[in-house]
């Protein structure tokens, strides 16, 4: 069974997430903050991260994905540094800054509005999936 994993600190976005994903047939775990997240990722193996930026900082999301895509060769998070990051956040809703993924700054692979539609979110995370499978 796939499993994704959402980082996310508002149990409401967690819920709704897990249920829509769950109705589908992903196994779901789930962290409150960046540092259970890296904790899980290294424990869990997810095939998939649904990631939030704004947590216990304002750019805790940030700082998860430049620390699990870091180039470097001694990284703890190598083994897991191709994983699909979808990032759904509502940062664009609460800051006048506007961000998108790069693969130096932002090294995710979706970045989403919250909220999203059920439907949605499902075809991103298919597509992610799909991708990641892809030889």
């Amino acid at each position: 069974m796939t499993k994704i994993l959402i980082i996310d600190d508002d149990p409401d976005i967690v819920t709704s997430t897990r249920l829509c994903l769950e109705a589908n047939d992903y196994e779901v775990i789930d962290a409150k903050n960046g540092t259970e997240g890296l904790e899980m990722i290294k424990t869990e193996h997810p095939d998939l991260i649904i990631l939030d930026v704004m947590m216990d900082t304002t750019t805790e999301g940030f700082q998860l994905t430049l620390q699990l895509r870091s180039p470097d060769p001694s990284s703890e998070f190598k083994p897991y540094r191709n994983i699909p990051i979808l990032m759904l956040t509502s940062i664009h809703s609460t800051t006048s800054l506007r961000f998108g993924p790069t693969e130096d700054y932002l090294p995710v692979d979706e970045f989403v509005d919250k909220p999203i539609d059920p439907d949605d979110l499902l075809q991103k995370v298919e597509k992610l999936l799909k991708r990641d499978s892809s030889p």
